[in-house]
């Protein structure tokens, strides 16, 4: 049975939609978190500098069942709060491995070269300059922050190809997974064996309720909760309960849209007809897609600002300052995301393309390529994330190792931006965002 017009064209943009809000919601939300970390620069070097380390030292405790948990505002921030931010990225990891732009080989293998190239090269080149000092920094420049990259490709305007920014969404993904990983392996430490397993026991209890056709998403919440307070205790990062979560979402959703009624989807005459009508749309709608949509403006305009008002806090002063440029740290992490980032996408790039493991992105350029992997040198909230897990030894960590860290994460992405602003602006202009969009969906769905 054909399609209908209607039935199409809703189709047509059930496919295109989720690339497109993902990257205004990004693009929007990279301008309030650069207003945040500029406040808290300003706060902390104020008169009132004393207002902000009580705000974010300020003790909450919990007890549950006997399990009583205290932490500081800023640890429920970084351990709490940016577990809902992971959860947004496995959901977003989720969606483009299976239905995205990395669900093809063609379509992932440039993302995939360009990340781990984008990886690789700058904890080398911080091993190279800091590994003598600590080399558990490696992680820190890494990171690849797409609220900000996107902004400035957002700044760029049109001269930036679409099928562009479908490659740099690619790239951050595995980026993500890139430090997911580290952060999972190398920056958790003492993990304790029965926590684990009771972590254990909450993904197997989620698999068993998706496989048993729970949909309550309340409960899922509770085992989520469970998972994050055993991966806690386990002495694992807490944020991978998120991850984990949204891994494990479901893609497919509930009722296929051919067997709905486009006439129900428009009839809201009543209070009855238009509670089925939210049913319906909702059950046409994959969890993962859902869940996303809710969530993503919550991260990007409230969540991962609030991070970094609560760690972007540095005080700069003139002896500061002369001893993070005496600092290998300082240097390491703003080499590694200055230059080892767009080195490491380039020249992983070009190999993929020289050896036809990939297919260049539509409308694109060498230098677009070089633009967007300066872009992702703008490292900032995962950067700063992982740098407060680097610089800790037996559970204390060296403040000054960190502020030195934060500091050059915070000149690199400014450099990083200013660097791919200017590639990009001043390069061939990219073409339509829609039939770019289209041609790169269909490249994904033939392979």
């Amino acid at each position: 049975m054909a399609d209908s017009p209607v039935m199409s064209e809703t189709r047509r943009w059930r496919t295109l939609s989720p690339l497109r809000d993902f990257l205004h919601t990004e693009s929007a939300g990279g301008f309030l978190l650069i207003i945040a970390a500029a406040t808290a620069l300003v706060w902390a070097n104020s008169p009132w500098s004393g207002g902000y380390d009580s705000l974010w030292g300020t003790e909450l405790a919990i007890d549950l069942g006997g399990h009583g948990l205290a932490l500081d505002l800023r640890h429920w921030e970084n351990d709490g709060l940016m577990a809902v931010f992971f959860l947004v990225v496995g959901l977003e990891i989720k969606r483009e491995v299976t239905s995205g732009h990395l669900a093809g080989r063609r379509a992932a293998a440039l993302p995939l070269a360009a990340a781990v190239g984008g990886m690789a090269v700058p904890a080398a080149v911080y091993l190279l300059i800091a590994g003598g000092t600590n080399a558990r920094g490696w992680g820190v420049p890494m990171a690849t922050d797409i609220a900000l990259a996107v902004g400035v490709m957002a700044l760029a305007g049109d001269r930036v190809p679409s099928a562009l920014k479908a490659f740099l969404l690619g790239l951050a993904v595995v980026d993500d997974i890139g430090a997911i990983v580290v952060i999972a392996v190398f920056y958790s430490d003492g993990v304790s064996l029965a926590w684990l397993a009771a972590a254990a026991g909450a993904l197997a209890a989620t698999v068993a309720m998706r496989a048993l056709g729970v949909h309550r998403l309340w409960m899922y919440c509770v085992v989520g909760a469970v998972l994050w307070f055993a991966l806690h205790e386990a002495g694992i990062h807490a944020t991978l309960a998120g991850v984990a979560m949204g891994l494990l979402a479901p893609t497919t959703p509930r009722v296929s849209a051919d067997l709905v009624d486009i006439d129900e989807l428009t009839d809201i005459s009543t209070v009855e007809s238009a509670r089925v009508t939210v049913q319906l749309a909702r059950g046409t709608v994959s969890t993962v897609e859902w869940i996303e949509h809710v969530l993503h403006p919550w991260t990007s305009f409230v969540i991962v600002p609030v991070f970094a008002l609560a760690n972007t806090g540095i005080v700069i002063s003139a002896d500061g300052l002369r001893d993070a440029w005496r600092s290998p740290i300082m240097w390491g992490v703003a080499a590694g995301l200055v230059v080892g980032k767009p080195l490491g996408v380039l020249l992983a790039s070009r190999i993929a393309l020289a050896t036809g493991a990939a297919d260049q992105p539509p409308g694109t350029s060498t230098r677009h390529l070089l633009g967007a992997g300066t872009a992702a040198g703008i490292g900032f909230t995962v950067a700063l994330f992982i740098a407060e897990l680097a610089f800790v030894r037996d559970g204390v960590p060296d403040i000054q190792q960190i502020n030195d860290a934060k500091l050059a994460i915070l000149l690199a992405s400014v450099l990083s931006g200013l660097v791919a602003f200017t590639l990009l602006r001043f390069g061939r202009a990219g073409s339509g965002t829609s039939d770019t969009l289209q041609a790169t969906n269909g490249s994904a769905k033939t392979d």
